[in-house]
This record gives structure tokens, C-alpha cells and sequence, in this order.
């Protein structure tokens, strides 16, 4: 990376502070301009970290992360481009980093200590900013990331990034955890521009079940990496909810809101010249339609023809189709769009303003639930059965239909749409044969293992970015639609990685051609596993 961009910090946007003014005729000072020794309110280093921590592209609608992960899928170019996966450079979380490291400097020199809840973050981000762009390309630079004095940092192995940003996780969960002992200091809000509005506890919830999203993505390096400890790490985490609390309700999760000037989703308020040109994918609706599952009808719209209670009215599109078929299907309305009430708001009512909306979650409680149900099931909780494993399993169900105003407890009345948001009708849910269909195996970890595989799946439905997309890749499950004319391989398959950054290829060439001869045999190869993955 180009490592003096991270110190410019958009100062302009970032910094409201008091500066000596400069001396009249002065033409060299810049009154606002900071330099490296100005003090930076803690308050707007937050609330941009904040405001930037979610890529535009990984908000729905935002770009194509949701049509990786095959729940969105395009049938017309001009507004939503294609459905290929001919992924070429990665972007990159240079933008998480260096805010990490102003906060870290900042925290520690205004407040004289280390033992606050700014430096705990400070190592949430830097851990976070490694990770997102180490799954995406494999080994980066991190040890020597963000030394002004070192603009071409070596590339650390994809283990050691991974060891190392387990190890800032721990530290920023035990910094949280001696902050929150104090009196009144768990409730009080993160103050500080935090647009997420979460309270220093459920900072330090989001931040361990951030840690088991991580250690469940090392499944494959379980077995074969003892000094990681992945095992011994979930467990503590699980079975010791006292030094490590993580979220117990969707009440925790951290959503991103959207507000009048930045609406839900991007083409909201009935625009039918964008929305018409999309539908629901295949992938998530094989799922639910096999199952019964009530979530279908505030997923998608029914087909022509179907009756809207019939769960074989809602067929997604196929990914890996042609553009020309998928086309031809939306135009002729045998594949399902979006439920326009839900995502896009009734008529010209924007979305963000019903109650119906899709609260866009971005780390949240449903895929905890999952993530512990799959740590289980792997036997990484000796302690814990498979009983315990239903539980959690159940929790995530449960969780994921409060999310869409739907209850397993009890029937629901769901209104069924068209894409402009125009009533079709109500259907009454049928739990029963749903919660059936979905039981828990408990005498099979494999058929189950499944089970929790693909309900996570359904429960991150245009929500959390690229995660749907790192599990499906990671275990298989669900198979993923590719091998087509829409998929836009050479070989048809879906890649594996993306090309490195191209500000690391520039700024950082040598390091860059070590790393990819130290894992590719000198190729920056889309088709190739990382270590995470092999």
C-alpha cells in the first residue's frame, strides 16, 4: 500500500479543531491544515470510522456484493449491469486502517492511558481492516502497515494476519471488558459520533461476535494449525459469556439506518425503470420454496400466474443464465423481483419510511447464532451436545423472522406485492410445516451441518456484505449456480480470490511479486485457494 496516503486522513472532512492562526503574509501555512502532532477530536475520528466502515458497495442495492452472493440478480445491463464474476483488482480497507491508527494515537495521547474504550476500538478496526482484505487476496502487509517511514511494508503470511488479528481482538475485549466494570460505564452510550449508536457493552458484544465470524471462517485450518488455538478460542468464548459477552438479540445488532437523505435502497419510491430490470436469485429461493418457508413471500414477488400462497409461484432467476434469458424471464414475469413494499416502498413512498423496511444489519445476532450452532456441530465445544447446537440453531431462525416482522411462534399475515409496492393480496403463514421441514438432525452433524449452512444463508439475505459469499465459498454450501454463459469465467467456475489492489501492485511491487510467488507460483491468480481456503 501506499503508506503516506494513510496519514492524510481527509483532513479536510475529518478535523474541526482550534489551530494557531497563522501569521498575516504567511502563504506556507495552511490555518486548515493539521499536522501530525494536532490534536483530533476523538468525537469525528468515530463518526467518520463509522460512516466509512460500510463499503457503499456492500449496501443493498449498492453494487454487485449481493449478486455474488446470488441473492440479486440482474436482467438488464443498462441499470444493473451483469451477473459475471470476471473479478479483476480488489478494493481495499486502507480507509478502516488509518482511522485505526488516528484513533489509537489520538486515545492514547489525550487520555494518558491505553485502558479505554477509543484505543479497545482502535484494535477492533485494525483488526477488522486485515481481515476484509486478506480473505479477499491472501497474504497483505500488516505488520509494518501504517509506519510513515516505511512506504513498502513486507506481506505477512495469511496465518500470521489471522493470529495477529485474533490476538487485537482479545486485547480490544479486555480493554472493553475493564471500561464496562465500572459503574454505569455498560450502558452509557459509545459516546462520540458513533452513527451505529451502540453502548460501550454492546460494542464489546459486537466485537467478540465479530471474533467467532473470524474463527468460524478458519474451519478448514482447524485440525491443522494447533497454535492458533481455534478450537480452545471459540470455546471460551461460547461457554464464558461473563469475560466474553456477545450479542443476545437483534436489539444488538449493528444495523445501518437509513434516513431521508441517504434512502433505502438506492432506487427506491416505486422507480419501476430500475427496479423491473432485477429479480430474486434462485439460489436463496430453492431453498425457502423446498422448506415453506414464510420468508419467501417478503423475499420476492409471484410469478405470472401463480397463486400468491403457493410457495411454487416464487422462482428466482439463475446466476450463471445469459443476460438474453434472464431478460426474456423478467420481461415476461416468470421469475420473481423483489417484494417492492418491502425493499422499495409503496408507490412513492420511500422504503426507509415503513415499518416493513429491511433493516440492513451488518454484523448481527441471527448469523452469531449460526456461527455457534456450526462451532458445535464441529465438536469445538466439548462441553456443549447437539442439543445445544438445535438451540442456537433455532435462535437464528427465530432471530432472522423477527428481522422480517414474522414470529415462529405464532402465524403471521404477510401482504404480498408486486415490484411497485402495490398489494396483491395477504397470505397467512404456516409455521408448523415450515419449523417441520427445518428440524434440527441432531442424530446426523453432517445432514445438520447443512441445516445451519443453509438457514444462515437465508438469514444474511441482502444483508453483511461479502459474508454470504466467504461461506458459500469456504464450505460449499449452498451450492453456488456457475459453469454458465452469466458466470463470465474462462472456466466457468466462480473464482476463489481477487487480483491485488492495484495501489499495492504500484506503490509496493517487489513485496508484491514475493507474496505472489510465495503463494501462486508467481501469479496473481483469481483461480487460486489462500491459505484459508486450500
Amino acid at each position: 500500500m501506499k503508506i503516506k496516503l494513510l496519514f492524510t486522513l481527509a483532513l479536510g472532512a475529518l478535523i474541526t479543531m482550534s489551530i494557531t492562526s497563522c501569521q498575516k503574509g504567511d502563504l506556507e501555512s495552511n490555518p486548515n491544515a493539521a499536522s501530525a502532532s494536532s490534536v483530533l477530536p476523538l468525537s469525528l475520528i468515530i463518526n467518520n470510522v463509522t460512516a466509512n466502515f460500510i463499503l457503499t458497495e456492500e449496501t443493498p442495492f449498492g453494487g454487485n456484493v449481493y449478486k455474488y452472493d446470488q441473492y440479486q440478480v440482474s436482467n438488464y445491463s443498462k441499470y444493473w449491469g451483469d451477473n459475471t464474476y470476471g473479478w479483476s483488482y480488489s478494493a481495499d480497507s486502507y480507509q478502516i486502517l488509518k482511522y485505526a491508527i488516528a484513533l489509537e494515537k489520538q486515545a492514547k495521547s489525550q487520555l494518558g492511558t491505553t485502558n479505554n474504550k477509543y484505543f479497545a476500538l482502535s484494535k477492533f478496526l485494525r483488526a477488522y481492516s486485515a481481515v476484509w482484505l486478506s480473505q479477499r487476496v491472501g497474504d497483505i502487509p500488516m505488520s509494518q502497515a501504517g509506519d510513515p517511514s516505511n512506504v513498502t511494508p513486507v506481506f505477512d503470511a495469511q496465518k500470521t494476519v489471522y493470529k495477529t488479528a485474533l490476538a487485537l481482538l482479545d486485547t480490544a475485549n479486555t480493554i472493553m471488558g475493564t471500561v464496562n466494570s465500572a459503574a454505569g460505564n455498560a450502558s452509557a452510550a459509545f459516546d462520540g459520533g458513533d452513527i451505529f449508536g451502540l453502548t460501550n457493552l454492546q460494542w464489546q458484544k459486537l466485537i467478540n461476535t465479530y471474533k467467532l465470524r473470524v474463527l468460524i471462517s478458519l474451519s478448514k485450518r482447524a485440525d491443522d494449525n494447533a497454535d492458533l488455538n481455534i478450537k480452545s478460542q471459540f470455546a471460551a468464548i461460547v461457554t464464558n459469556p461473563t469475560a466474553y459477552p456477545i450479542m443476545t438479540s437483534n436489539s444488538d445488532n449493528m444495523v445501518y439506518k437509513f434516513v431521508a437523505s441517504n434512502l433505502y435502497p438506492p432506487y427506491a419510491q416505486g422507480n419501476n425503470a430500475y427496479n423491473n430490470f432485477q429479480n430474486v436469485g434462485e439460489t436463496v429461493l430453492s431453498i425457502t420454496r423446498t422448506n415453506a418457508d414464510p420468508r419467501t413471500f417478503l423475499m420476492a414477488c409471484p410469478i405470472t400466474g401463480g397463486g400468491i400462497g403457493s410457495f411454487s409461484s416464487y422462482v428466482g432467476g439463475v446466476p450463471s443464465s445469459s443476460l438474453t434469458v434472464l431478460q426474456n424471464q423478467g420481461a415476461t414475469n416468470v421469475i420473481s423481483a423483489f417484494n417492492g413494499m418491502r425493499y422499495f416502498g409503496n408507490g412513492f413512498v420511500s422504503a426507509y419510511t415503513l415499518t416493513t423496511y429491511e433493516p440492513f444489519i451488518f454484523i448481527g445476532y441471527p448469523e452469531l447464532c449460526f456461527n455457534i450452532a456450526e462451532g458445535i456441530n464441529r465438536g469445538w465445544a466439548p462441553t456443549l451436545t447437539a442439543t445445544d447446537a438445535a438451540t442456537w440453531y433455532n435462535n437464528g431462525i427465530s432471530a432472522s423472522f423477527k428481522n422480517f416482522g414474522l414470529s415462529t411462534t405464532s402465524s403471521s399475515t404477510v401482504t404480498i406485492s408486486n415490484v411497485a409496492g402495490s398489494s396483491l393480496g395477504t397470505v397467512t403463514t404456516d409455521n408448523a410445516t415450515f419449523l417441520a421441514n427445518v428440524a434440527y438432525n441432531t442424530a446426523n452433524p453432517a445432514t445438520a451441518l447443512t441445516q445451519i449452512l443453509n438457514q444462515k444463508y437465508v438469514a444474511l439475505f441482502m444483508n453483511s456484505g461479502y459474508e454470504a459469499f466467504m461461506n458459500a465459498r469456504r464450505t460449499g454450501v449452498p451450492a453456488f449456480s456457475s459453469n454458465g454463459a452469466g458466470t463470465g469465467t474462462t472456466t466457468g467456475a466462480i473464482p476463489r480470490r481477487w487480483l491485488y489492489p492495484l495501489s499495492e501492485i504500484n506503490y509496493n511491487n517487489a513485496n508484491y511479486l514475493a507474496a505472489l510467488a510465495s503463494q501462486f507460483s508467481g501469479s496473481d491468480d483469481v483461480t487460486k485457494d489462500t491459505w484459508l481456503t486450500k
